[in-house]
């Protein structure tokens, strides 16, 4: 009898023991799904410190019985019954608000969705003080993430049943492409009214004369063709509108060339987003959305090397405003 009981405690004090320290591998990431590095799990009073992988996963030892609070610096706190963990579970910690924020283009996805982004093309020749938003990786990154944004648009007009990569694709073109023309339109009209006064206003926060100057000496040297291809680089693309307006450029080749370089420059973005994101994640198993930072600084190199290489390349020519 006395075997017996003294069996029966060990074997609930061994099961005690192993649910007490249960292994779990989990991935960390935050709302902008990007891998969080390090992570603090605390539960009992005792804490303990994980470094995670180049995807976010780490594996934690946890008491299935008890609650445990994850912390990692610039995240919320975050506390969670560790029974409810599963092993290759995601965890998603909420990253606090900072101003660097505002350039990563999943900071828009996730808080505005797809309206956002359609105010976002039109606010950066629109309204020319929009050239510090990220338009060219903004357009990359919703290509990735085509699917989610047409489903929540379809959601919000009564069509959340429509399911088509095409029209998925086609749709985003389509719309985004229309607020980028009337943003251009915008701007083609203010140069034409209040555009010469401008090159005399005094340079402020959203508004440098430089850019002004920048972009109407990039115009004197393509001509027409300056507003496709302005659509392809920061800075510039919001600025040329106006310039276009202060030369007096002719309405209708305006709009020609207006409509070509909205439709070109969100194609192209766009479309290189789904299907680079596919192809690459089907041939190499690689995720582009683990990895948006390093894409994201990427296509602001790209896309800013022939500013920097002018900069760099010596002293400019300041272009003089129109006399009218």
């Amino acid at each position: 009898m006395l075997k017996r009981l003294i069996f029966l405690l060990l074997t609930v004090l061994t099961v005690s023991v192993a649910m007490a320290q249960q292994q779990i591998r989990i991935q960390c990431t935050n709302q902008y799904e990007m891998p969080v590095s390090t992570i603090t799990v605390s539960a009992g009073g005792q804490t303990a410190d994980y470094t995670t992988d180049i995807k976010g996963f780490t594996t934690i030892t946890v008491n299935p019985a008890e609650t445990i609070t994850i912390t990692s610096p610039y995240h919320d706190v975050l506390t969670v019954p560790a029974g409810t963990l599963k092993n290759d579970g995601v965890i998603t910690l909420h990253k606090t608000f900072t101003w660097k924020d505002l350039l990563n283009p999943m900071f828009y996805i996730v808080y505005g969705g797809f309206f956002l982004l359609l105010f976002i093309v039109f606010a950066e020749t629109g309204l020319f003080v929009g050239f510090f938003l990220p338009g060219d990786s903004l357009l990359f990154v919703a290509g990735i993430y085509s699917a989610n944004l047409a489903n929540d648009l379809f959601k919000k007009i009564g069509m959340g049943g429509v399911r088509y990569e095409a029209l998925d694709l086609f749709v985003l073109v389509a719309l985004i492409s229309l607020a980028g023309i009337l943003g251009n339109t915008i701007g083609y009209w203010t140069g034409k009214k209040i555009g010469p006064t401008m090159f005399h206003w005094r340079d402020r926060f959203l508004f440098k004369k430089k850019y002004l100057y920048d972009a109407h000496e990039f115009y004197e040297k393509h001509g027409g063709g300056a507003i496709v291809f302005a659509r392809f680089l920061p800075i510039i693309r919001t600025f040329a509108p106006i310039v276009a307006g202060i030369v007096d450029m002719d309405k209708k080749k305006f709009s020609i060339f207006n409509m070509i370089g909205c439709v070109a420059w969100v194609f192209s973005m766009i479309i290189a987003g789904h299907f680079l994101q596919k192809w690459i994640f089907t041939q190499f198993n690689f995720d582009l959305k683990k990895h948006l930072e390093l894409i994201v600084l990427g296509i602001v190199i790209v896309t800013t090397a022939p500013v920097l290489i002018k900069l760099l390349s010596g002293k400019k020519k300041v272009s003089q405003p129109p006399i009218k």
